[in-house]
């Protein structure tokens, strides 16, 4: 039986402990010495065998390449790096107490989950794993230890006052209060029915006894937005209660009034604001509790974080033999003043991206890292730059390091403001940001001769019905929904929303010309696409839209007044970046490179003699994270 990948990201949705080291490792169980082959390496004294780690690089697509170049460091760093800071915080955790019933509870959940619940199925899932029942629980006992291990570390934060406050002022914008209304709406599913309400309404009528006449809505309540059950009073609600076409429009009467008929859905709104309640900054009093409970999980996961990496600058590492299938390099690649950034640290947040590991699988691997590797040690760089100002500043930061270097540029930006010049300025030059785009609802019907196609053209337009037509002349219909500019194919995209040339009409449709568009394997396509429920593009007012605007120009302000200061302190700084050295370094000469990238590596071998004794034969040593 081979365990699926499913088994997999289940059995290790159970075990937490590799969600904290954010990498996932396929159990493997600790056999016979005699068995495992050499051992590779140690970590503070515990021997890591040959055979160990070819079962862990099974888990991960990645470590079971063959790559070659400067990937053949970078990829055995990574992995090695890994299984070094598990190993790490498994001996960490190796005094926490886990009781049988724990355990028990653990794997009768992971059988439940995996659907093996009786006894052959069970024992056919060991055997895939390469397990006993005793050494699973003993891994899954570790894995808990582990976890109760970086609970105790949570637990132990301790939050003050002075350092919620702080945070609070930093982060206020997450605790404002939304701009709120009072309102009556009818909604309508007829369009003509709308038009006669809303005249109704122009000439004086009462909107709550049209609404109860009228509207498919809350009628019974005359319309009253947001109203309890009884009630036919409306209630403060926010722009989540309407679609967003209508509370567009519903927001901007901030002195209150009576929209224009609004279609959104199928449907037709009128509403009327009868009370604007702005939102706004609150006092720290009033949202004390949220922001208590959001700064302690920030503080939280700062402390984690922090955790692991002592675990692992604390961990002594001593690799037995030269001639390891493993090329471990972890040389400083950049310093900002005294402080040094590492291969190692550039490497983890370089795999972090998904679409690192995707390049590479795909043969891509030199163009990931030419790529990544200098953008993300620059990006650490700024990152250790701003952590050391935040020491500096004498304030109650908390997080990860990530964390704050970005509430050190908020802090930094505080008393940015703008003028109401700015706010109209940055409203006249980000005006696509206040448009909603035009729209159509379109379909193509697709032929693969250009006669046919016309045929069908005609008959389309001659009244026959659509979809039996298309069938039988063997036309393939695409409905495409309702689009904007930009998301179909150049063809149909300049047909739909910038050719001038008038379409034909058939029923609800527009039909256009017939089309040649490019089909599959370079082979011809003729379509005729037909269009309806066209909206031009749409630019709110600036009077609309003000308050968005506002913020979104005081959002760029603040950015761009942090961007100069970052600039700044990197002047004021001495920095040393030498990652395009070190990956020139790590790259062999090509006569060297004599396999594809994304070769799969055929396992190896374990050599199956006695592996030595810690204080025999460990010619390589790495005390923290030190490189070679």
């Amino acid at each position: 039986m081979k365990i699926s990948k499913k088994a997999i990201n289940i059995i290790f949705g159970i075990l937490a402990a590799a969600f904290a080291l954010g990498t996932i490792f396929l159990f493997t169980p600790k056999g016979n010495p005699q068995q495992e082959g050499r051992v590779i390496l140690y970590v503070n004294g515990k021997p890591i065998y040959e055979l160990e780690l070819i079962r862990k690089a099974q888990t991960n697509p990645i470590f079971t390449l063959n790559p070659t170049g400067v990937l053949k460091p970078i990829i055995d760093t990574y992995f090695l790096e890994q299984v070094i800071t598990l190993e790490a915080l498994s001996q960490d955790a190796a005094r926490i107490r886990v009781s049988s019933s724990e355990v028990k509870q653990q794997v009768d959940q992971l059988r439940q989950q995996l659907g093996v619940t009786d006894r052959a199925a069970y024992d056919n899932f060991l055997q895939s794993i390469g397990y006993t029942d005793s050494q699973l629980r003993d891994e899954i006992r570790t894995q808990i230890r582990i976890q109760k291990r970086i609970d105790e570390i949570r637990k132990k934060v301790k939050l003050s006052d002075e350092e919620a406050r702080f945070y609070y002022e930093l982060h206020k914008a997450n605790y404002a209060a939304e701009d709120r209304v009072k309102a009556r709406q009818i909604v309508l599913d007829d369009k003509a029915k709308a038009e006669e309400v809303y005249k109704q309404l122009l000439n004086g009528a009462d909107f709550a006894e049209l609404a109860r006449k009228y509207s498919i809505v809350g009628a019974d309540q005359g319309g009253a937005v947001g109203a309890e059950p009884g009630s036919s009073e409306p209630a403060p609600v926010t722009r989540l209660v309407f679609p967003t076409p209508v509370a567009d429009a519903v927001f901007s009467l901030q002195n209150g009034g009576l929209t224009q008929i609004i279609e959104s859905g199928g449907r037709y709104y009128i509403v009327k604001v009868e009370e604007f309640l702005p939102g706004g900054d609150q006092p720290y009093e009033k949202v004390a509790e949220r922001v208590k409970e959001d700064a302690l999980a920030v503080k939280q996961a700062g402390a984690v974080d922090n955790y692991i990496r002592e675990v692992r600058e604390r961990a002594v590492v001593k690799f037995t033999q030269d001639d390891i299938p493993y090329d471990y390099k972890n040389p400083v690649v950049a310093k900002v003043g005294d402080q040094e950034i590492k291969l190692a640290e550039v490497i983890q947040v370089v795999f972090a991206d998904q679409q690192v590991g995707s390049l590479i699988q795909q043969g891509l691997g030199d163009l990931a890292v030419q790529f990544f590797f200098p953008t993300v040690t620059d990006q650490l760089i700024t990152q250790k730059l701003l952590v050391q100002q935040a020491k500096a500043s004498g304030k109650p930061f908390i997080g990860t390091e990530a964390q704050i270097a970005q509430d050190v540029q908020l802090w930094k930006t505080l008393d940015v403001t703008v003028t109401p010049e700015e706010v109209k300025k940055y409203y006249e030059e980000n005006i696509e940001r206040f448009t909603i785009p035009a729209s159509a609802t379109v379909k193509t019907v697709s032929f693969k001769d250009k006669e046919t196609a016309e045929k069908f053209r005609e008959k389309l337009l001659a009244g026959d019905p659509l979809e039996e037509l298309a069938k039988g002349l063997g036309g393939k219909i695409d409905d495409l929904g309702t689009v904007n500019p930009g998301q179909l194919p150049p063809v149909q995209d300049q047909l739909v929303f910038k050719s001038q040339a008038p379409f034909a009409k058939a029923g609800d449709w527009e039909v256009s010309e017939v089309v040649e568009v490019p089909g599959q394997d370079g082979a011809k396509t003729y379509q005729v696409i037909l269009v309806k429920d066209r909206k031009d593009a749409v630019t709110k007012a600036f009077e609309e839209v003000k308050a968005e605007a506002e913020k979104l120009a005081l959002a760029a302000k603040r950015a761009k007044v942090a961007a100069d200061w970052i600039e700044q302190l990197k002047k004021e700084t001495p920095i040393e970046n030498k990652i395009v050295k070190v990956l020139e370094s790590l790259a062999p000469k090509k006569e060297e490179q004599t396999q594809p990238e994304n070769q799969q590596a055929q396992p190896a071998q374990p050599d199956t003699q006695q592996a030595q004794p810690e204080n025999q034969g460990a010619q390589q040593e790495t005390p923290a994270a030190s490189g070679q």
